[in-house]
């Protein structure tokens, strides 16, 4: 688990209970999760308790944990019903599908491309949620044009994407600097996601040397919303959603 600093602060204690579900995919699920922080001030003497509490379903298309991967299929003709276009740059009209995303990540991400302006980063959303119709026209795209085995490692069968959740999306510079390519990772831009995005909740989903863990090359340019305490645990783990929770690696279909 992650370590936790606070000054002045001797005893540090996670308890982490969790609650496992089997479904018909027949792989673990952890459907809640429990995190008490027990802390003692060395100083005083004097107890502080602080805990929060997370419960969410992995499997469930509309939680914000849910996963999809090559493993794990969303459910036949899910589509999110709080789509919404957030305020920030976009790459095409407001009335493309692509623009838009869940509502509860909206303020976030609003809140974390605000940020990065502040600090002279200017971020643009190129690609939000996908229907199963524009994923799989976007898949047969690619396999006609790469052939099967590079088009699964660049972008997801119908069914299977973040991106039909709502709750993840495609970033660049609004310049347009490696639109989409790992360079991106390289630019001011990319590297400020990877330092700060868990601060709003968002994990670079595709990390680097994860192809064997996620199934997908290295991606910086992919943002998935999980919340910031989640996000922090995986930052600081350096683990992939499929590792935090227990799953086989989805490398293959």
């Amino acid at each position: 688990m992650a370590k936790h600093n606070f000054i002045g602060i001797g005893l540090v204690a996670i308890t982490v209970i969790a609650s496992l579900s089997w479904g018909h995919i027949k792989h673990p699920t952890i459907s809640s999760i429990t995190k008490t922080v027990d802390v003692t001030n060395v100083v005083s003497g004097q107890e502080v308790k602080l805990s929060f509490k997370e419960s969410y379903s992995t499997t469930d298309p509309n939680s914000i944990w849910v996963i999809a991967n090559k493993k794990l299929a969303l459910p036949n003709g899910f589509a999110p019903s709080d789509l919404v276009v957030p305020n920030v740059i976009l790459r095409l009209e407001n009335t493309s599908e692509q623009m838009q995303v869940r509502l509860v990540i909206k303020a976030d991400l609003e809140a974390m491309f605000a940020a990065a302006k502040k600090e002279g980063h200017s971020l643009m959303l190129s690609s939000g949620y996908r229907s199963v119709a524009y994923q799989k026209s976007l898949y047969d795209g690619y396999v006609a044009t790469q052939g099967l085995a590079s088009a699964d490692r660049s972008s997801a069968r119908p069914g299977h994407s973040e991106h039909q959740t709502g709750l993840a999306f495609d970033v660049e510079p609004s310049d347009k600097r490696c639109e989409l390519l790992q360079c991106f990772g390289d630019t001011p831009e990319g590297i400020w996601l990877a330092k700060h995005s868990s601060e709003y909740g968002f994990i670079i989903r595709y990390g680097k040397d994860q192809e064997q863990l996620t199934g997908y090359e290295y991606e910086p340019w992919h943002l998935r919303y999980v919340g910031k305490n989640l996000a922090s645990e995986l930052v600081n783990t350096k683990k992939t959603l499929e590792q935090y929770f227990d799953l086989e690696p989805a490398s293959k279909y």
